[in-house]
């Protein structure tokens, strides 16, 4: 894999003024007989002015060199470069997905084959509090980049720590809201396939839209994210519906979409950002209700990246938007040789975040990681494609658009292999 490196160039003081009381006296003096004396008023001494004490702000992290990690394989003078990779080894529900992004970017550490990079596992259980404490001994012991984690709530949790040291954060949430403050998203944001599979649907001649989203909030996310798409193609989303995830529960609103549909007057395709066995249980009720996919697109996000999904006859046709599929094939059979696994999808990302950090490192002079180089507008090449960080820490990708049939994913519409320079005037 080739990564394509190129440099990218581009106090308020308040005064404090302290108010000045300045007491007289009153001369009082009596109508008639001997007069009284003037009375004097105390004499005040003038406030003194404190000056304010500078402080210096406390660091959220302590970085000793002295305490760095540096194994003892190192020679003195090998000036290594530190790489944390902070994933939840130690959740149970996300520990073979953990160990599979750490076994990628191994492999990236492998075939890039250089001796003074080190990478350096931190885990988590997956929660915020366990996410900051291993962000803060991997700083400690000298990061020069994170590498995750991987739930929204972590990264929020590292931000202010990485923030603090300008250390930089290739996160593999797909959470927008967590991104910029040195975080980067190295993820598959929906917005991003929703946009790229709304447009090529469009440009198919479709552009009446029916959507079912499941009751959660990736479900919320994904409708915001379908509406500003459909609308700025002039397209109409005419039904929308939210379902459970529960097979009894999915009827009725597939019915209520059904009941749109007006044999095939209503809508010309249908969104479904699910997959896994839920898809399996949703798509085949809108032919149940007389939706026919011969006649309605169906089009969906990344889950339906699934070979599994080839062998279910009322999604066979439809379409979804996903990361060319070439390089990530031979990814994948790297992997199978090193580990004798397959891989899950979400591995790649671990591969190209530690193959990005490590070929960075490589470049002479300046901070290989420092702002400008990281949102490079010309951008990287890795396993899914061209992808380039955006300067609210947000993701762009060239992707392609996937069509499920009987025999397998077939690509309908390849992927962009650069980005476009920005218009001059």
């Amino acid at each position: 894999m080739h990564f394509k490196i190129s440099a990218y160039l581009s106090s308020a003081r308040h005064a404090l003024r302290p108010a000045l009381f300045v007491l007289g006296a009153l001369a009082l003096a009596g109508c008639s007989g001997t007069p009284k004396p003037v009375a004097q008023a105390p004499v005040q001494p003038q406030p003194q002015v404190q000056q304010p004490v500078q402080q210096q702000p406390e660091h959220l992290v302590e970085r000793n060199p002295a305490n760095y990690y540096s194994p003892p394989f190192l020679p003195p003078n090998a000036n290594p470069v530190r790489i944390a990779v902070i994933l939840p080894f130690n959740n149970s529900r996300a520990q073979d997905l953990a160990n599979a992004l750490y076994n990628a970017a191994q492999l990236a550490l492998f075939e890039f084959d250089r001796p003074n990079v080190l990478m350096m596992p931190k885990a988590t259980d997956g929660s915020a509090g366990s996410a900051e404490r291993a962000a803060r001994q991997a700083l400690e012991e000298g990061a020069d980049i994170i590498l995750g984690p991987l739930f929204s709530a972590e990264v929020q949790a590292v931000k202010p720590l990485a923030a603090d040291t300008h250390v930089p954060v290739l996160a593999f949430s797909s959470d927008l809201d967590v991104a910029g403050d040195g975080v980067h998203l190295l993820s598959f944001p929906p917005s991003l396939e929703v946009d790229r599979i709304v447009d090529y649907t469009v440009l198919q001649g479709k552009t009446r839209f029916a959507a079912l989203y499941p009751q959660s909030a990736f479900g919320d996310r994904v409708r915001t994210a379908f509406n500003q798409a459909v609308a700025a193609r002039a397209g109409t989303v005419v039904a929308s519906a939210v379902y459970p995830r529960n097979a009894q529960g999915m009827y009725a609103p597939v019915k209520q979409i059904a009941r749109a549909y007006d044999g095939g007057n209503g809508f010309d395709a249908v969104f479904m950002p699910e997959g896994g066995s839920v898809i399996k249980s949703l798509a085949p009720l809108l032919p149940y209700n007389d939706v026919d996919p011969r006649q309605v697109q169906f089009i969906g996000t990344g889950q339906w990246d699934d070979p599994s999904l080839t062998r279910e006859p009322p999604l066979q046709g439809g379409l979804f938007a996903a990361p060319p599929l070439e390089a990530h094939k031979r990814f994948v059979e790297r992997y199978r040789r090193a580990y004798g696994a397959t891989p899950p999808r979400l591995a790649s990302l671990a591969y190209d975040a530690a193959g990005l950090a490590i070929a960075l490192s490589a470049r002479g002079g300046g901070n290989p990681y420092s702002e400008d180089v990281l949102t490079d507008p010309e951008g990287f090449s890795g396993v899914d494609g061209v992808f380039r960080f955006l300067p609210d820490g947000g993701i762009e990708r060239g992707l392609a658009v996937m069509q499920i049939t009987a025999s397998g994913l077939k690509q309908v519409d390849p992927a962009p292999t650069g980005f476009a320079p920005a218009p001059a005037f």
